[in-house]
């Protein structure tokens, strides 16, 4: 008789939603069901039922766990504190990113042992799109989220410069990622291109973000100075 446990996390590649809820309605105290097999040592890091469906890419059985209450305790952590959402991000599963940010939007600003985000892990994966969601859910907005580094003092934008992900450059740019931020070794993102055609595309979305800001800041300059005094009867 196989071990119910184990039976989950093999519904759960299966993707068999009707059976994981079978199982579950049997053994609800399996719910999270942290893999510490000695197979789960080396490619688990005890990741939970959530974490094994976010990177196998299966929404519906992410549905499915979170109907059941598995983030109810509180957003689900591996040995490298790594959410299931890091883990979806890194492998571009835009659906159950999309799910787990309407649904756990606590889990887009955690960050794992390295001090990694979602947003990162989008960054450096080259998933646009994921990233595109993260930033909309982000909670107090892109800007801040994308001020947070790594251990190493590297940026989302440091990720996307030094694998060559130019799409998730202008994205992250536009979304006002600071081109300037410098790791623990005072390199820059733009010091980290993949190649001299990524540096020199960088830097032209540099300077088109800036040239931007300009005309958006002589506009509202403009429409300030441009404003009318409203005189009272009593002046005249």
């Amino acid at each position: 008789m196989i071990e119910p446990s184990l039976r989950l996390r093999r519904a759960i590649h299966a993707s068999d939603a009707l059976l994981v809820r079978r199982i579950l309605k049997s053994h609800p105290m399996l719910i999270r069901n942290p893999d510490t097999s000695a197979l789960g040592a080396v490619l688990g890091l005890s990741n939970t039922s959530l974490h094994l469906a976010a990177s196998l890419g299966h929404t519906v059985l992410v549905k499915t766990l979170l109907e059941l209450g598995h983030e109810e305790g509180g957003v689900s952590l591996n040995e490298e504190h790594q959410t299931p959402l890091m883990l979806a991000a890194r492998d571009g599963h835009t659906e159950v990113v999309h799910l787990l940010c309407t649904e756990c939007p606590r889990s887009i600003a955690k960050r794992d042992i390295r001090g990694r985000d979602a947003i990162m892990e989008a960054s450096k994966g080259a998933h646009d799109t994921c990233l595109q969601i993260l930033l909309t859910y982000s909670e107090g907005g892109p800007v801040k989220m994308l001020g947070n580094a790594d251990v190493d003092g590297n940026t989302a934008l440091h990720f996307a410069s030094s694998n060559g992900h130019l799409l998730v450059l202008r994205t992250l740019l536009a979304a006002g990622a600071d081109s300037e931020k410098r790791n623990v070794w005072h390199w820059t993102p733009i010091s980290y291109s993949a190649t001299v055609e990524a540096e020199v595309y960088f830097r032209r979305l540099v300077a088109e973000v800036e040239r931007r800001k300009d005309v958006r800041n002589n506009v509202e300059r403009e429409g300030k100075g441009g404003a009318v005094r409203v005189v009272e009867s009593e002046d005249l």
